[in-house]
C-alpha cells in the first residue's frame, strides 16, 4: 500500500503584491511555483482565516503557477477585520480581478471549508473561467448547518468546549448565539471584542480536528488573528453569506463539464458530511472521497493525501493533453 502523500517542500513566492479592489479594501496576494505553468488559485477558509506558507505546498511547484491571496479584511489585506463592502459577491469579483492580473484564461480553483463555499459561488457564476475544482470540507451555508455548529449539535459532542464558547454571552442571549456574538464583536468595548473573538475562534480550532491539535488552537487564540476570523465569520454567517437557502446545491448543474474532486472527513464537525454527499449527487461527475478517521482540517493525513493526489492528477492530465497536442 503506498504511503500517504504529504506536502511539497517549503517554497517562497516568486512574486508578492497588493491589489486595490475598491471600497477601501487592498488585497494582499502572492504567486508561487513556476511562472507560466498550470494556473491555479487557492481560496482559504474562515471567512477570515488568511493564507499560510504551507498552503503553497499543496501544489507541485514545477507544474503549477499558484496565486494565493488574503480575502478582504484578513491576513495582510487591509483594513484588518473590516466588514464594510465585504460579501461573498465582492470576493467573487476580487477573484476575477486576480485572474486577470495573473493573465489566466481559466484556472484550477482550490477551496476548503469556507473556501469551498466561495469556490462553488465563483464557479457557478463564472464556469467558463474554471478548468477544475478541488473542494474540501464542503459548506453550503444552509440554516441547518449554521444551527448545527453555532446553536445545537456540535455542542453535544464537545460540552466542555461549548461551555467556553458560551461564556462571553449572557444567559438570556444564548438562544441565538450568532446574534449575541455579533453584538459583542461589533460593539464599542474593544476588550470585549477581543474576548469574544478569541472564544469564537478557539471554539472552531478545538472542534475541527479528529484529535486535539494544540498548534491550531494556539494560532486561533491569538488576538489579532482571532479578531478578523471571528468578526468576518460572524458577519458572513449572520447574512447567510448572501446566498439563498440551498443555492449552491440548486445551481450545481452549472458545474457540468468541470472536472472536480470533493474531499470530506467522515467526522467533520463544522461541516456535516451529508452536504458533501448531496453536492456529489448534484454533481456526479466529480470524484468523491469520504475520508474515514478524519475531521475537518486539511492537515489530517487522509484528507491531505487526497488533496495532493487531486492537484497531481490535474497536472498529469494537462501534461498528457499537451503531449498529445504536440504529436498531432
Amino acid at each position: 500500500m503506498p504511503s500517504p502523500r504529504t506536502l511539497y517542500p517549503e517554497i517562497e513566492p516568486y512574486e508578492t503584491g497588493t491589489l486595490d479592489v475598491g471600497d477601501g479594501h487592498v488585497i494582499y496576494y502572492e504567486r508561487a511555483g513556476t511562472p507560466g505553468a498550470k494556473p491555479a488559485v487557492f481560496l482559504h477558509g474562515g471567512p477570515g482565516g488568511g493564507i499560510s506558507p504551507d498552503h503553497r505546498r499543496l501544489f507541485d511547484p514545477s507544474r503549477y503557477d499558484v496565486l494565493l491571496f488574503d480575502q478582504r479584511g484578513c491576513g495582510r489585506s487591509t483594513p484588518h477585520a473590516g466588514l464594510e463592502a465585504n460579501t461573498t459577491w465582492h470576493l467573487v469579483d476580487d477573484i476575477e480581478r486576480l485572474r486577470a492580473l495573473a493573465g489566466a484564461e481559466r484556472w484550477l480553483v482550490f477551496g476548503g471549508s469556507w473556501g469551498s463555499t466561495l469556490a462553488l459561488a465563483y464557479a457557478q457564476k463564472h464556469p467558463e473561467r474554471v478548468s477544475e475544482l478541488v473542494l474540501r470540507g464542503i459548506y453550503t451555508v444552509s440554516q441547518a448547518e449554521l444551527d448545527w455548529y453555532y446553536q445545537y449539535g456540535v455542542s453535544e459532542m464537545f460540552p466542555d468546549k461549548w461551555a467556553r464558547f458560551q461564556a462571553p454571552v449572557p444567559d438570556a442571549e444564548r438562544g441565538n448565539m450568532m446574534a449575541a456574538y455579533r453584538k459583542l464583536l461589533t460593539g464599542e468595548d474593544k476588550a470585549k471584542q477581543i474576548e469574544a473573538a478569541r472564544a469564537w475562534s478557539v471554539w472552531e480550532a478545538e472542534t475541527i480536528t479528529l484529535l486535539p491539535d494544540p498548534a491550531i488552537a494556539a494560532k486561533h487564540d491569538e488576538g489579532h488573528f482571532a479578531l478578523a476570523f471571528a468578526r468576518l465569520e460572524n458577519h458572513y454567517f449572520t447574512h447567510r453569506c448572501w446566498l439563498e437557502e440551498g443555492q449552491l446545491l440548486r445551481d450545481a448543474h452549472k458545474l457540468a463539464g468541470i472536472p472536480g474532486v470533493i474531499v470530506h472527513g467522515r467526522y467533520d464537525m463544522p461541516c456535516p458530511a451529508r452536504y458533501a454527499y448531496a453536492l456529489h449527487q448534484a454533481w456526479p461527475q466529480a470524484d468523491f472521497h469520504l475520508i474515514e478517521g478524519a475531521g475537518h482540517a486539511w492537515t489530517e493525513p487522509g484528507i491531505l493525501d487526497q488533496l495532493i493526489a487531486a492537484t497531481d492528477r490535474f497536472a498529469d492530465a494537462q501534461a498528457l493533453t499537451a503531449r498529445e497536442s504536440s504529436r498531432s
